[in-house]
């Protein structure tokens, strides 16, 4: 059974729109999993700069 039953029965412009909130969901799908794997590194990276500016100051 497809995905989408009567994709060849919808006009351009809704196979369009289907289109590109697939591609938003797959390019906000990647980000999160990019952010979730680099995470630990982010939360040190700000916990760093942070203690470098307390450090620093005068």
């Amino acid at each position: 059974m497809a995905l989408i039953p009567r994709w060849q029965y919808m006009s351009e412009k809704s196979k369009a729109i289907v289109k590109s909130v697939a591609g938003s969901a797959a390019v906000l799908l990647i980000g999160l999993v990019l952010l979730r794997a680099f995470f630990g590194w982010i939360v040190l990276a700000v916990i760093i700069w942070a203690g470098w500016k307390v450090l620093n100051r005068k």
